[in-house]
């Protein structure tokens, strides 16, 4: 993931070695061979996981022997301090923490506070990552709000937020209205319910009314592709709606330098699967696009409702169709939107200041663990 490897890769005053159980996309996700140590992967893990998952019901953990290998390379590489990226996987780690002799630091990010959580099973054995977590960390106020929900004490609690990094004034240029009506909308995510893209693409035609000559991309992949083809081609706006499928991230930024608005209306999924901040929003932002997004999870703490975005209500599309028709009608006001969205982003998620934190909240898990 992304917002992963850039925590990783930008750490200044910290050495960071990486247990994975593989590597894949190793010329997008670059990081030294040397510092990479690949955790085995047993090969009765998927009889286990079908037998507590869909027998018993119940989270699955690594046996003593994967344990005892992780207990081996934390303290190999006499290592100060682990972090482990998102909740769920702390669930399956659990073994791990309770036996590591170092301060265990557990990250979370969206969906893994709140999928399964109301299965009484899975909310104890969450409660116990959190027990025994020196430190956690969420990347939003909301996420802050679910942890302390699911028992974590608050003391332990510190927000890390995604780091976006800020580019320069030529990449970052000014956004100014087409002359021609061209308005370019784009959204980029996974193709999942979460993304809030029924709602997209129903804004859009209703937009398409005041501004036949809009186009708008969806970049990504996803279960959900052949169903929203269906619903563009349903709403008669497929021939103006590009599916581009997966982009890297140098394809990424120049379709967001070539767009003007950022639609994100995200939703909470039916299993419970909801945002922290959405990384792609937050890119697209600092390119100086204003967001048009919803009044859900981590987003309203990156999108000032009015001045650096829009938010609205989760599966308004009317109201957000409205609102956004109303901002391409507003020469100055879009102009004026599409600066603040970009101090928006530097001000809270810059990459280098975001580092920094994380860094101190290492340095204070540390100090914790002595």
């Amino acid at each position: 993931m992304q917002h992963v490897h850039r925590q990783v890769l930008f750490l200044k005053n910290v050495a960071p070695y990486v247990i994975t159980q593989k590597r894949e996309n190793a010329d997008m996700f670059w990081f030294p061979d040397k510092y990479v140590s690949f955790h085995r992967k047993v090969w009765t893990r998927f009889f286990r996981r079908l037998w507590y998952q869909q027998i018993r019901e119940i989270p699955w953990q690594i046996n003593t022997g994967e344990v005892k290998e992780l207990l081996h390379t934390v303290m190999r590489r006499e290592t100060d301090v682990v972090h482990i990226y998102f909740g769920n996987v702390g669930m399956r780690l659990l073994p791990f923490i309770k036996a590591c002799p170092r301060p265990v630091v557990v990250s979370f990010h969206g969906a893994d506070v709140a999928v399964d959580m109301d299965k009484p099973v899975y909310r104890q054995q969450m409660g116990e990552v959190l027990d025994r977590a020196t430190m956690v960390l969420a990347r939003s106020e909301s996420l802050k709000g679910a942890l302390l929900e699911l028992g974590c004490p608050e003391e332990k609690i510190r927000i890390q937020r995604t780091g976006i990094p800020m580019w320069s004034k030529e990449k970052a240029e000014r956004k100014v209205p087409p002359e021609d009506g061209c308005w370019r909308l784009v959204q980029a995510c996974r193709l999942v319910e979460k993304k809030g893209l029924e709602t997209t693409l129903r804004a859009f035609a209703e937009i398409g009314k005041r501004f036949p000559r809009a186009t708008l991309t969806i970049a990504g992949a996803g279960p959900l592709k052949d169903q929203m083809r269906g619903l563009a081609m349903e709403l008669g706006v497929l021939r103006r709606v590009d599916f581009t499928g997966f982009l890297g991230q140098g394809e990424l930024w120049d379709l967001y330098r070539r767009s003007h608005l950022f639609l994100h209306p995200s939703e909470v999924g039916e299993d419970g699967n909801r945002e922290g901040v959405p990384n792609a929003m937050l890119e697209g932002m600092a390119t100086g696009m204003p967001a048009a997004a919803t009044w859900h999870g981590g987003i309203p703490e990156a999108v000032r409702d009015g001045e650096s975005g829009i938010l609205v209500e989760e599966g308004d599309w009317r109201e957000l169709a409205a609102r956004v028709s109303d901002l391409l009608s507003d020469v100055e006001g879009y102009e004026r939107m599409a600066r603040a969205a970009c101090d928006e982003v530097k001000a809270k998620f810059d990459l280098a200041k975001q580092i920094r934190v994380l860094e101190g909240h290492y340095r204070e898990a540390i100090e914790w663990g002595k």
